[in-house]
């Protein structure tokens, strides 16, 4: 399908499929979708109380949207329709909304920028607990938290599979796709070089080899190749009542000897955390692979990455299970919690566009006065 632009979420609406039968259809597809979209945005979760928000703000609705409805749809209509939504055309569409990659194009004279983007799973699992199985992969931006792309993960599979098909197609050039364990794999950097991008790996247990022998690479047992040289970079935080402090260990020393898809550097990271209120310490070493090239990017840039990877856990996965209450959910039938999945990822997108930093306040702002709902959804004039 080819990539539209939508002006508003009730445009994306209007422009699916709706999949019912024609015969007793009593309300457009894009009225539905909307309305479960505004309830949702005003902080409902379940299909129960999506269906509550509509019922008790139907006098209010019916004024503002306006023609010559009586009513508005039921709780077996919203759920009916949530069951049968197209959720593979719903992906596809909410691409368009998410947008470019780069948005940012480079100030006159300067080096293109970085833009880092996180690759990484998640599972819903309040239905996952009656049997559905809805694990969704995403593409995130670091600076924004936009979600730019989003994918289901076949059942009986994992991640693994389903990133290359993701990433298919991107233009990643100046980009680097951060990612956990899981997915540092061959295949999928080779991937991410073919299509002119960067990839940043954390590597562990999964890949024992590559991982014993960066750790060589940094204990002082294995030849120094000539010329080669260890940089560091070390960063200190107090939050959330831990003092921490990370120190960033990179080489370029391992290039021609391991077979990994053009690597540019291997990466030791030592977190040395305290707890302030009763003095527990932790300490914890990771390791990471990289294609950027040692030459063009310093130990502060690869820190920022590393820790730029958090962005999808800590502002998209966190507040959709938390804020949204996606994991207490027992919707779990049909296509219901694929659908509001993914349509929690899209209000968070136009929620960050229209400024909103705490998703908390943005649902609580939408919740007092249902029009304010509408029109952040295009259903009303801004």
């Amino acid at each position: 399908m080819d990539q539209p632009q939508y002006s508003s979420l009730m445009d994306l609406f209007a422009a699916m499929p709706d999949p019912r039968q024609a015969r007793g259809k009593r309300y457009s597809w894009s009225l539905i979708l909307t309305l479960i979209a505004a309830a949702l945005v005003s902080g409902e979760r379940g299909v129960r109380a999506l269906s509550q928000w509509i019922s008790a703000r139907q006098p209010e609705l019916l004024a503002v949207l306006g023609g010559t409805r009586q009513q508005l749809p039921s709780a077996t209509t919203v759920r009916r329709a949530l069951r049968v939504v197209d959720v593979a055309d719903l992906e596809a569409r909410a691409r368009a909304l998410g947008g470019p990659v780069v948005v940012a194009p480079p100030k006159a004279g300067a080096p293109p920028p970085l833009v880092g983007v996180a690759l990484d799973g998640k599972q819903v699992n309040g239905a996952n607990a009656h049997g559905a199985q809805i694990h969704l992969l995403s593409l995130t931006r670091h600076a924004d938290a936009c979600v730019l792309r989003q994918h289901a993960v076949a059942a009986k599979t994992n991640e693994i599979p389903t990133a290359p098909h993701l990433l298919a197609g991107l233009d990643l050039t100046n980009v680097v796709v951060t990612m956990d364990a899981l997915l540092t794999q061959h295949a999928l950097a080779t991937q991410i070089r073919q299509q002119r991008g960067h990839y940043f790996m954390v590597v562990k247990g999964n890949q024992p080899t590559l991982a014993a022998d960066i750790a060589l690479a940094f204990d002082g047992t294995c030849p120094v190749f000539p010329g080669d040289h260890v940089a560091t970079t070390t960063t200190v935080d107090k939050r959330h009542g831990r003092l921490e402090t990370r120190t960033l260990d990179r080489t370029a020393a391992l290039n021609a000897y391991l077979t990994w898809p053009a690597v540019g550097q291997v990466l030791r990271r030592t977190c040395h955390s305290v707890i302030l209120k009763t003095g527990a310490i932790r300490h914890e070493v990771s390791y990471a692979i990289t294609s950027l090239p040692a030459a063009t990017t310093t130990p502060a840039q690869l820190e920022a990455l590393w820790r730029g990877h958090w962005t999808i856990e800590n502002q998209v996965h966190y507040v959709r299970d938390v804020t949204f209450g996606e994991d207490a959910g027992q919707v779990w039938t049909g296509n219901a919690p694929e659908a509001l999945a993914i349509l929690r990822t899209l209000l968070l997108t136009v929620l960050r566009r229209h400024g909103w930093t705490n998703i908390a306040d943005a649902l609580r702002h939408y919740g007092a006065y249902a029009p304010r709902a509408l029109t952040l959804l295009g259903a009303l004039p801004a």
